[in-house]
């Protein structure tokens, strides 16, 4: 018997080699939308914006790091460079977190990037059974517990986020 490599985006490969219970939600990215990817996602989907949470790039004392908040904050980079034991957070050049990661904004996942990068998930992701982040691509969000998110990503959990 032949055994054949899981299809999709570096994420979906990711969560189905690691054997991880998820489900892909697929919806039609509209360009002209105005709400941002991620409230967009949430619409589309039909789940509260809160359980939806959108992937930042951010540069920690110059190291690329991975910030995990819900959709309808904003990212604390003091609190990010706190979380990592750093100085000063920054958000990353829109082209270095492409290249470092593989995939385009608007469609970063945390999961299945082609470099391990330190990640910190908001810590209101353990509100939720699951949770919403991108699959890898616009339009393609992926919904997976907490629990696989921080440890498909190695991540450290904190509040980063804020209102």
């Amino acid at each position: 018997m032949t055994k054949h490599a899981p299809t999709g985006t570096p994420a979906l490969v990711a969560l189905t080699a690691a054997g991880v219970e998820h489900t892909a939600h697929t919806y039609e990215h509209d360009p002209a939308s105005d709400l941002g990817y991620g409230l967009e996602a949430a619409a589309a989907i039909g789940v509260p914006p809160e359980q939806v949470f959108k992937t930042l790039m951010t540069t920690v004392d110059g190291t690329l790091t991975v910030a995990v908040v819900p959709v309808t904050g904003q990212l604390d980079l003091k609190a990010l460079a706190h979380a990592v034991g750093g100085k000063k957070a920054a958000m990353a050049d829109k082209h270095a977190a492409e290249r470092a990661t593989g995939y385009v904004v608007g469609g970063i996942s945390p999961l299945g990037q082609r470099a391990a990068h330190p990640t910190v998930v908001d810590e209101t992701a353990w509100l939720f059974d699951t949770v919403f982040v991108s699959g890898g691509r616009r339009g393609l969000d992926v919904e997976l517990s907490p629990e696989d998110l921080v440890r498909l990503t190695g991540a450290t959990v904190a509040d980063i986020a804020r209102d």
